[in-house]
């Protein structure tokens, strides 16, 4: 039995989705939940087999919901059902670590089959998708490859909890350049606050 949580904002369509996969011989919903923060907390309780997870949610998104699942439980296998196919949405996704990607236009017999190869170890990437992947460069480096020494500083100790003042102290330079650096280093990688760049560093192994 393959075992499923379900997080989306939507009550109609984790309604819609529940019905159908119900009906599976093969597969269990476990868990719902409504945004990124409780289906996070839910990840972690119920350990599902597969998560099918939306991208825009309030309180927190699929995006950060995926990082921080899978910085606590690597061995997750996320499957992403959303209706964007934006860059900033495709990208981050996949390279949070999600197994999947399908469009809600799929239908729930796709999802299904989805699901079940996702739990096996497959990837599954909607086509559209896809090509959007394949049309970026496999030579782009890595986002933190654009940082300089004192950001990538100032990042290990972003990692580590320091506060602003704190980085400032042990670098021996000004409040307002560590906030210069801060908002540089965000920019970087594409992320919205010091947690997200913290998931990142841990992540990518930068933390020493």
């Amino acid at each position: 039995m393959i075992r499923v949580l379900l997080v989306d904002d939507h009550e109609m369509v984790r309604f819609g989705v529940l019905t159908y996969l119900s009906a599976q011989a093969d597969i269990e919903v476990v868990g719902e939940a409504e945004n990124g923060k409780v289906g996070f907390e839910q990840a972690l309780a119920l350990r599902p087999d597969v998560i099918l997870m939306d991208l825009v949610m309030e309180v927190m998104d699929g995006i950060e919901a995926t990082q921080k699942i899978l910085a606590k439980w690597s061995e997750a296998k996320i499957l992403i059902v959303t209706s964007f196919i934006d860059d900033n949405k495709v990208y981050p996704a996949i390279k949070a670590g999600a197994s999947g990607y399908l469009l809600k236009t799929s239908s729930a017999a796709e999802i299904a089959s989805a699901i079940r190869k996702v739990a096996t170890g497959e990837k599954v990437v909607e086509q559209k998708v896809n090509q959007k992947i394949e049309q970026r460069s496999p030579f782009a480096p890595e986002l933190h490859e654009a940082l300089t020494n004192r950001e990538n500083e100032v990042l290990q100790l972003i990692a580590q909890g320091r506060s602003n003042q704190e980085i400032a102290n042990q670098l021996f330079i000004t409040l307002k350049t560590v906030k210069t650096h801060v908002s540089n280093v965000l920019a970087k990688l594409e992320v919205e606050d010091r947690t997200q760049a913290a998931i990142y560093a841990f992540k990518h192994h930068l933390v020493k």
